[in-house]
């Protein structure tokens, strides 16, 4: 049998975990072959053991039926092994044609040589669709315009085998399309994928074979065209999953959250990123902003919550004006958020989990007195919402978070904001990055925050998401909202069509 790459009974264990237990896992030459597994089941583990970001406890892997030791990334480039983390390995001020070819500079009398580097560059973007201006800087360009990045880096070093971790995670479904593309033409010329995910439907659409973790252990590898979905969901989380959100009848309430006429400056000087967008989120509803990533989403959202500037207009919190109030201010009044971008905005990465669920809340009477911590009651706490939001951790509430999976990560802020029991809460894409049990419970908790007379806006790029929990859909295009649709009577072909901008409505 022809195999690119074999690892045999690997196993790698950190403090309190075995992250891969006894695993192993080929690779065909040519193939896409998916890992599928929950949040902390130990696939970015496995992959960055076959990448030498870590060392195998046991076990062994073969390059071409020899055994080979990879001790660093630098070992892997060299066996043609490639791999687009998670959490983009990008140096910000740099242009994308820097990042590139980092590491692989080419130099003349102490100078860089760019002109063949962006000659080939030029060439891999245009034969693979990976439309990129070589000259932006990375700090200017969208997430999934990184991810592009990040595979040209692979594609410029000649690599021929290329790990995607959860590589969907962050891009628009026009994007996701076109990666699903971009991968398949990938292994018709004869490239091997290790395709990390938990999206079933990506599994189904371009994977040949699939690998699924749970816990560590290997459940079994099976081709993709003789499973269902419903059965890989159950190799993966070991129960029947439910693909429907449930939601009872809607009772609206008052306005909670009212926008009128709010501009919010964007990135260049000459146009505004939010442009009089008006809306009401009332209690007891779930509203979404749906739209393709950089359309204002992530400005009006930022406005809301304090973290950016509002050139002109208002936000009202419950009937009181928050233009220009604080974020704790925000916070204290009521209002929740969960960021897009955790590492950024939800987490202190070097903190533990106890701080960082206790973020929002040490400063009030429960966690301190007369300016001391309260640990005890901080741990009690923590330990309280670790257990309810199943939030998975080597070392519980002790855990730095760095250490933690992207999922489990989400699961905490995800815990610490709707704990704080909010009047609105601003959930922006919750549900990036999880495995489908953890998907259900958070669409559990959101639609339980709308019964129980709490506002949900919800910021979502996950069409499926978007028709299944929203009351009510806004569509955002260029900063202005075109659309304001009913889920139960639009059509995704239709909301599609707004996002792109080549429908709008009248809205009010």
């Amino acid at each position: 049998m022809d195999y690119v790459i074999e690892m045999l009974n690997i196993t790698k264990e950190f403090p309190g975990v075995i992250a891969n237990d006894d695993v192993t896992l080929r690779l065909k030459r040519g193939e896409i072959h998916a890992l599928l597994g929950e949040n902390g089941a130990g696939k970015s583990t496995l992959m960055s053991v076959l990448f030498g970001l870590y060392q195998p406890d046991k076990g062994i892997i073969k390059k071409d039926g020899k055994p080979v030791r990879i001790n660093n990334p630098n070992d892997a480039n060299a066996l043609g092994i490639g791999m687009v983390h998670q959490h983009f390995k990008l140096v910000h001020n740099f242009t994308v044609l820097q990042n590139i070819i980092l590491g692989v500079e080419e130099t003349k009398n102490g100078f860089l040589r760019m002109d063949a580097a962006r000659k080939k560059v030029l060439e891999l973007s245009d034969r693979y669709g990976l439309k990129v201006d070589p000259d932006a800087l990375i700090s200017d360009i969208t997430v999934g315009m990184q991810q592009r990045v990040e595979i040209l880096k692979m594609l410029f070093r000649d690599n021929e085998i290329l790990i995607f971790d959860e590589p969907t995670a962050v891009l628009t479904p026009q994007e996701i399309d076109e990666l699903m593309k971009i991968m398949k033409e990938l292994s018709k010329e004869g490239k091997s994928i290790l395709f990390i995910t938990h999206k079933l439907n990506e599994i189904k659409q371009v994977a040949d074979r699939v690998t699924v973790l749970r816990k560590g252990r290997c459940i079994g590898t099976v081709n993709v065209a003789d499973v269902t979905k419903e059965q890989m969901s159950e190799m993966m989380v070991g129960r029947k999953i439910s693909f429907t959100v449930e939601k009872g009848e809607q009772h609206l309430g008052a306005p909670a959250l009212q926008v009128k006429n709010l501009c919010v400056a964007g990135r260049s000087k000459h146009k505004d990123a939010v442009r009089n967008v008006s809306f009401t989120v009332n209690r007891g509803e779930i509203v979404c902003i749906a739209g393709i990533d950089g359309n204002g989403q992530s400005e009006l959202v930022y406005a809301l919550s304090g973290l950016m500037p509002v050139k002109s207009g208002t936000i009202e919190l419950n009937g009181k004006d928050i233009t220009h109030a604080a974020i704790r201010a925000r916070n204290d009044m009521g209002m929740s958020h969960i960021p897009e971008d955790r590492h950024r905005d939800g987490l202190v990465l070097d903190y533990n989990l106890a701080e960082n669920l206790v973020l929002k809340r040490y400063h009030t009477r429960d966690f301190q007195k007369s300016g001391f911590l309260r640990f005890k009651k901080i741990y009690s706490y923590a330990d309280r919402l670790i257990k309810m939001y199943d939030i998975r951790s080597g070392q519980g509430a002790n855990t730095v978070v760095r250490s933690m999976s992207g999922g489990n990560q989400q699961k905490a802020i995800i815990a610490r904001e709707i704990d704080l029991d909010p009047e609105i809460l601003l959930a922006v894409q919750p549900t990036r990055g999880l495995d489908v049990g953890a998907i259900e419970y958070i669409h559990k908790q959101l639609v339980a925050q709308r019964d129980a007379g709490k506002a949900v806006l919800l910021v979502s790029l996950e069409l499926d998401e978007v028709m299944e929990l929203s009351d009510r859909i806004l569509v955002m295009y260029e900063g202005e909202i075109v659309a304001d649709l009913d889920p139960k009577t639009v059509t995704v072909q239709e909301l599609g069509l707004y996002m792109a901008g080549s429908k709008r409505e009248a809205v009010q």
